[in-house]
């Protein structure tokens, strides 16, 4: 009989461990040959594909026809809420739970209470959006699918998952080609 706290154990590994899916990937040396082969991927009809690089690369998130992140829009709603339960929590404490007159001081003193409010603000905000980059990334994940060892360090890649409409294997190895990549394999991602 297997011991209960290793089931747990494992069935939270098969949630958190990323579920793979077959693909072509394509393997540069060149980041601008990378970016400009995924906007030729994108014109080739495919939509959904990923783009592996050990740093940040200008203009690859039009080249894939990327939309702008809502993790500003989320930081700025948390933020608000922050402010607004931060000024509710200050007024419900010193005028309604706990109202004392100190030196004729008013029951609510905006000015004296601004550090706290300040301070509700940016933990929500920053706290709302850590969590909406774990949400939307998909994280945590264990044990990785590693295409190659050095996409971390100095290549650059663009895998494109079998069931993309308008996948071709063909199409997209002549694209990667053209396009200067120095290796075309199947991969799993």
């Amino acid at each position: 009989m297997a011991n209960p706290i290793e089931n747990v154990v494992n069935k939270l590994e098969d949630l958190l461990r990323p579920k793979t899916k077959s693909g072509l990937v394509g393997i540069w040396l060149d980041d601008h040959k990378m970016v400009d082969a995924a906007r030729m991927v994108r014109e080739s009809g495919i939509q959904k594909f990923e783009a592996i690089s050990p740093f940040p690369l200008h203009g690859i998130d039009d080249a894939m026809g990327i939309p702008r992140s809502i993790i500003p829009w989320v930081t700025f709603i948390f933020g608000l809420l922050g402010c607004g339960l931060g000024t509710l929590f200050t007024y419900w404490v010193s005028a309604v739970d706990w109202p004392l007159i100190i030196g004729g001081k008013p029951m609510f003193s905006l000015a004296a209470f601004i550090p706290i409010i300040f301070e509700c603000t940016i933990l929500f905000a920053a706290l709302s959006s850590v969590g909406a980059m774990f949400y939307i990334n998909g994280l945590p994940k264990i044990d990785p699918v590693i295409i190659d060892p050095d996409l971390t360090c100095h290549k650059f890649a663009l895998f494109v998952p079998e069931e993309s409409d308008g996948y071709s294997k063909d199409n997209l190895e002549k694209i990667f080609k053209d396009m200067g990549a120095i290796e075309v394999r199947p991969a799993e991602f």
